[in-house]
Formats: structure tokens, C-alpha cells, sequence
């Protein structure tokens, strides 16, 4: 989808960045790319309150980037708004793409009684809800995992827009980046209940290059093009059971359609 195509040749893309329910690090990540200053000089940023106090929500943009999961009224009310306003919206981040953390207790603990357990009796201004990815309210036009996402993620995503062009969602697995890196297989070689054969690459497998096994923050491999026939039986082999690999997936990707079909795979056999 070319974002300049109906712009002057001196015209700038109009860009709104925005923040639910998150830590904000999404946000930040964006504000700290080193080259941010080349960037904010080939686009017009209409909408950012990291950077300006200037900003509004919503603006008429033509590319947003929505941090955070819905969970309060009042961040699905000013979803809905940003939809409108912007011709591309961009889920920036794992809360945005998958419901983040705070999604974990999907399916296990209503609203309230989360709500209550949290809060206590504390009253609060806002109407809480069960927290979900953005595309379950809106239509998502391309989606950037990560918590955060990857500064060169973030450089590619604004340069395929400026280009014209659209970017390409990863489909392979973080195991691809740690060979690449020359890393030992922690799953294989320790034991250590190692997500990567079945999470989306991009991260440069970060987490396992530093000996810690990876807990799925960039979420299931999309397309059905994980390692189920390799690495991520070793699962089993290694007495993961289901259950154990379910809770782990579920911290970062509770909300994720795929991850039930994955699990089928991996652990199917073990039903028949």
C-alpha cells in the first residue's frame, strides 16, 4: 500500500504514535532510535505524546503506530477514533499484536474478579476490560512484535512506508537467528525450556545469546511454519509436557489464534 502515492513529491507522510494499556516501551524504543532525527525529517508527526505535548488523539494521519492492549473503555474508545483517522494503523509491540502480559488470565479469571484482585476496593476512573490485541476491535493493517520491537524492525516498517512498499512479516522461528548467531542449542544441550523453535524470529535471539531460554514475547510463528518437525518435539522428548509449554506461551501470546493449533502439532500425537 503506497502511503505517498496521493501526496506532492515535497509532501511528508502524516504520522501519529499512540499508547494504551503498556509499559510505554514500545513508545520509547521509537522516540530512542538513534536515527530518529532522519526520520523526523522525512515524516511530519502529527500526534506523539512522548515527543510533544503538542500532540492529540485522535489526528488525521497517515500511518499510526498503536502500543498497548485494550483494556479500558476508554483505550477502546480512543482506538476506535485512531482507526478512523489514519489511512495505515500499525500494532507496534507484544502487548498490540497479542494482548501483552496483562492478557495472561484470559479464559481463567473474569474482569472482576481480576479487577478486585489487583485494585482491592480502590476505585477506579475508567471502566475495566478483559485485556485484548487491537485487532479484535479494529482492522490492523500490519502488526510489529517485540516487547520492545527491534530498532532495525522500527527502521524498516517507516522505510517500507516512505518507499511506497508495505513490510514483510517475519515467519520463521527465533531458533533460525540463534544458529545464525552461533549459539548452543540451550533446549537441546541444557535442558532449558527454550520457546524458540516455535516463536516469531526478530529479536536476533537476544535472550538464548545470553544463556536465558526464551519466553515467547514476540509470539507464535505465524503460517504454520514453525519447527514442529524438529526442535520443537524435542519438547516432549525433554518431558515438557502441554501444559507447562502452554503456560509459558500463554504470559506473552494468551490472545494469539495460533497457539492452540501449534500446540495440537507438537503434542498431538500424544492423544491419538
Amino acid at each position: 500500500m503506497a502511503i505517498i502515492d496521493e501526496c506532492r513529491t515535497d509532501c511528508k507522510p502524516r504520522v501519529g504514535v499512540y499508547g494504551l494499556t503498556s509499559c510505554y516501551g514500545c513508545q520509547l524504543k521509537l522516540a530512542t532510535v538513534q536515527k530518529i532525527m532522519e526520520i523526523a525529517d522525512a515524516v511530519q508527526i502529527e500526534s506523539f505524546y512522548m515527543m510533544s505535548s503538542n500532540s492529540k488523539i485522535p489526528a488525521d494521519v497517515d500511518i499510526a503506530f498503536v502500543e498497548g492492549s485494550v483494556s479500558t473503555e476508554k483505550d477502546l474508545n480512543e482506538l476506535i477514533e485512531i482507526r478512523k483517522h489514519s489511512r495505515v494503523l500499525v500494532a507496534l509491540g507484544a502487548c498490540a499484536v497479542h494482548g501483552g502480559v496483562q492478557s495472561w488470565a484470559e479464559g481463567e479469571m473474569d474482569i472482576d474478579k481480576l479487577h478486585s484482585t489487583v485494585y482491592g476496593d480502590a476505585e477506579i476512573n475508567m471502566k475495566p476490560l478483559q485485556a485484548t490485541p487491537i485487532e479484535q476491535h479494529v482492522e490492523v493493517d500490519y502488526s510489529l512484535p517485540g516487547c520492545p520491537p527491534e530498532e532495525d524492525e522500527l527502521m524498516y516498517f517507516i522505510s517500507a512506508f516512505l518507499f511506497g512498499t508495505y513490510p514483510e512479516p517475519k515467519d520463521y522461528p527465533v531458533c533460525a537467528e540463534c544458529r545464525l548467531a552461533g549459539n548452543p542449542c540451550i533446549l537441546i544441550e541444557r535442558d532449558a525450556p527454550c520457546l524458540g523453535p516455535v516463536i516469531t524470529a526478530g529479536c536476533k535471539a537476544r535472550c538464548p545469546s545470553f544463556n536465558v531460554p526464551c519466553v515467547g514475547c514476540r509470539g507464535p510463528v505465524p503460517y504454520e511454519t514453525a519447527w514442529f518437525d524438529s526442535l520443537a518435539k524435542t519438547f516432549r522428548m525433554k518431558g515438557m509436557d502441554e501444559e507447562f509449554i502452554r503456560d509459558r506461551m500463554r504470559v506473552f501470546g494468551a490472545h494469539n489464534p495460533n497457539l492452540e493449533p501449534m500446540l495440537k502439532r507438537i503434542f498431538g500425537e500424544e492423544k491419538e
